[in-house]
């Protein structure tokens, strides 16, 4: 008895859900068996959820609404009307007796009314009638039409079209897609097949668009919709309007189904759960199998060969997708990818997919099946040596960052020997082909400077605005990566090191590549975020003179890009240094003030490199930069090697004023 009481609360608890769905704008049906649909016609709900609107009755219709109308108009301060954004999905199929050969479709319907009395079935699809070629009332209508009708001159008999007030489509074309995983090639589709399809139709109030998309069932949303017009739905509809769906059927035995439906106000259709949908009826009777009567004589020796084969394939896939996993690993569970996936993304990491060869590994380019995400895979030798546990979760850790000039570190896979680190694609690759590969177009200054303002503000970030402290211990233009429209991104993180604010990091052995490498983190091996600092500063002489960090003078002697910035500036030509190819074009101020910043920031004495938020505030408000050198200040090669061999005392004394210069600027 307590049973049967329980389940009829339940039952009680579910009607009325699926009777409220849609009283704030939004309702989802995964089929229809507890929906509270207003229903007219041939339509009725089967016992397995599935909305039939016809059931091969000749000249018969069938209308289908959401009980409770919606509000489609908004009203602002300034007393003007405008339509809402509004969005639905639905999933529908197309059932005939004869294969090929199908009745008229149906229709997805926004009305004020739900009494079409009046209306009449075949090719008026329950919405109009001969004598009423154009509504009296207002009406929105998407029709998949199977039948060609030259009185509403329609295009074909298999086409989708957008009415207003008419059956008379202001827009239509052939049913179809477009499929992005072939590079968005045109696919028709045959309305009449018998299979579930899916139809998105979305109204954007705002631009005033309103577009519709078809995809077979279970497929993603194409990002290219089949129909899209501009239209002012203010002008067409009233404030409360029903939606729904009609249909209608002829001569020809067909039956209409709708398996889901979602449907949302101001915001994106939910997403429908294929596995929670009614399934259609069968059609026509079951096949015979004709196993017994041909291949029962061969079927034991095929069994078996076909055991063997699988267990050959199986070994040997497991072999070619072997990963190594550790059960420390589950916690990191999102963040890790399949060998298997980014296999497949790269083509088995093909040569023609290679991006990069570096000194910390190779770099692929890849696509995502699942997602359609391109993606950059970095592929780097595994050393136990360095702690895998504590670099895995320092990955996921640096995995959570998101900066607008950060390379999003999507993840990560262990497999034998080697670990793989998954990065966003960067269209136009790193910065430094643009720099020193003379095929390469110019960056012209405005871009530079924007790429250096973005570096500084990624900086910002990890050092300052993170809720831990981010040492990246590799700046420098092969890693700093241009999406399409040439904004820059800070990449590779596989050096990179955390820690919480307000503790001193630990001391470790030295990474980084030469050139960059601040005198301190030679001496001491310490990374911290003046080591960062400096390599910046590198950064930006390098990206301003388009010159490696350590050159060759005419002499064939080797010569350090900051001493030879700071001969020219102790000289008076200071601009002498710019790159060339620029060709005189660039802001006088913005180099000058560039320049400067670039020698403090690599700045042999980390005390007096500036703090990056110092950087950020000249580069942003265009502060006025001291000099960073004082009268008859030596190299800063001399001034590193001095601070290694352990001249505190003389570095504090020679550098006073450059240290007062330092806190005035912060």
């Amino acid at each position: 008895m307590l049973i049967l009481l329980l389940s009829f609360v339940v039952l009680l608890l579910l009607i009325h859900a699926a009777s409220s769905a849609g009283a704030d704008g939004q309702f989802v049906y995964q089929g229809f068996a507890w929906a509270n649909l207003s229903l007219d016609g041939l339509a009725v709900v089967m016992p397995n959820g599935l909305l039939a609107l016809t059931n091969a009755t000749n000249q018969a219709k069938a209308h289908a609404f959401h009980p409770a109308p919606l509000h489609f108009l908004y009203k602002s301060a300034a007393a003007t009307t405008t339509a809402r954004s509004f969005s639905t999905c639905f999933i529908f199929a197309i059932v005939s007796r004869y294969d090929g050969l199908s009745d008229h479709g149906l229709a997805f319907v926004v009305t004020p009314t739900t009494n079409f009395s009046r209306a009449t079935a075949g090719q008026y699809l329950g919405l109009l009638n001969a004598t009423n070629g154009t509504a009296s009332d207002r009406i929105l209508a998407v029709e998949l039409d199977t039948i060609i009708n030259p009185e509403f001159r329609d295009i074909n008999g298999n086409h989708v079209g957008i009415d207003l007030n008419s059956l008379k489509s202001e827009q239509a074309q052939t049913a179809g897609y477009y499929d992005d995983a072939a590079g968005g090639a045109w696919r028709e589709l045959k309305l009449n097949s018998r299979k579930p399809m899916q139809v998105w139709v979305d109204y954007d109030g705002k631009a005033r668009q309103l577009s519709v998309t078809l995809s077979p069932v279970k497929m993603p949303k194409p990002r290219r919709p089949l129909l899209s017009m501009n239209v002012d739905l203010s002008t067409l509809m009233v404030d409360s309007m029903y939606i729904g769906f009609s249909s209608a059927t002829g001569v020809v035995p067909t039956r209409h189904y709708v398996l889901g439906w979602s449907f949302s106000m101001d915001g994106p259709a939910p997403l429908l759960d294929f596995s929670k949908l009614p399934v259609l009826p069968r059609v026509g009777p079951k096949p015979r199998s004709k196993v017994l009567d041909v291949m029962l004589p061969l079927s034991t020796a095929l069994l078996i060969a076909a055991v063997l084969a699988v267990a050959f394939l199986v070994l040997r896939r497991r072999r070619r997708y072997a990963e190594v996993r550790e059960d420390w690993e589950d916690e990191f569970g999102p963040h890790r990818f399949s060998y298997k996936d980014l296999f497949h993304a790269t083509d088995g990491f093909k040569d023609t997919n290679l991006l990069g060869v570096g000194g910390f590994g190779r770099v692929y380019k890849g696509v995502l099946r699942t997602s359609n995400l391109e993606i950059a895979v970095k592929r780097v030798s595994h050393d136990s040596r360095q702690g895998v546990r504590e670099f895995v979760a320092e990955v996921v850790s640096i995995g959570r960052l998101r900066h607008r000039n950060l390379v999003q570190l999507l993840g990560y896979c262990r497999r034998k020997d080697e670990l793989l680190l998954v990065y966003d694609y960067m269209k136009n690759g790193s910065l430094d082909k643009y720099l020193h590969d003379r095929r390469m177009p110019t960056l012209p200054w405005h871009e530079r400077y924007q790429i250096i303002k973005g570096v500084a503000a990624s900086l910002l970030y990890l050092h300052e605005d993170w809720e831990h402290v981010v040492i990246h211990r590799d700046i420098k233009p092969s890693n700093v990566l241009l999406d399409g429209e040439m904004n820059c991104r800070l990449g590779d993180f596989g050096l990179a090191r955390l820690h919480d604010h307000g503790i001193d990091p630990q001391t470790t052995h030295v990474v980084g590549t030469m050139g960059y490498l601040a005198p301190e983190l030679v001496r001491t091996g310490k990374a911290t975020s003046l080591t960062d600092v400096f390599a910046f500063g590198v950064f930006i002489l390098e990206v301003v003179c388009g010159q490696r960090p350590v050159g060759r003078d005419d002499n064939n002697n080797q010569v350090a890009l900051v001493d030879w910035v700071i001969e020219h500036h102790n000289n008076g030509s200071i601009l002498d240094v710019v790159d060339l190819r620029l060709e005189g074009e660039y802001q006088i101020d913005e180099v000058t003030l560039v320049l400067k910043l670039g020698l403090m920031c690599a700045h042999p004495f980390s005390n007096v490199r500036p703090s990056i938020r110092s950087v950020m505030q000249c580069l942003d408000y265009g502060q006025l930069v001291p000099d960073p050198l004082s009268p008859g200040f030596m190299s800063y090669s001399m001034m590193a090697l001095m601070d290694n061999e352990g001249f505190d005392s003389y570095i504090m004394s020679s550098n006073q004023s450059s240290m007062t210069i330092l806190s005035e600027g912060r």
